[in-house]
């Protein structure tokens, strides 16, 4: 019984850790996955040298930090307020976990939100898709 209820406690844990695949890459089919775009910077708190595959970090590149898709895939971001997009390639993870359960669904760097918005408004819905 405890070891049941050890099991529970883990599964429990992982759901509040991780945020929830909005997409199914799996078959090469994709769903739109709408949500809340954040940019960062080399000078945002927190910001390593180097992204999740090991690449300099680079604030003026156009790439995300998004959890949905695989390193090198290469994603439209449509700025729903405005119809603005931008083309960007997947090289970190992201936004932090705390930050998914908010609606965030993306971090692009400054330079790739720069295209779409306004660096003041700091987060604008989205809709990100695969570019193929």
């Amino acid at each position: 019984m405890a070891h049941i209820t050890k099991r529970i406690v883990y599964v429990a844990f992982l759901a509040g850790v991780f945020c929830v695949s909005r997409a199914d890459t799996s078959l090469g089919t994709m769903q739109e996955i709408l949500g809340v775009a954040s940019w960062y910077a080399e000078f945002s708190p927190g910001i390593r040298e180097t992204t999740a595959n090991m690449e300099t970090f680079d604030h003026n590149a156009m790439t995300c930090a998004i959890w949905d898709f695989p390193f090198d895939t290469f994603l439209e971001v449509t700025n729903l307020g405005n119809g603005e997009k931008v083309r960007v390639r997947v090289n970190d993870r992201g936004p932090a976990k705390r930050l998914c359960r908010k609606g965030r669904v993306i971090d692009l760097t400054m330079a790739s939100f720069k295209k779409i918005a306004d660096l003041a408004e700091g987060l604008v819905d989205v809709e990100v898709r695969i570019v193929e």
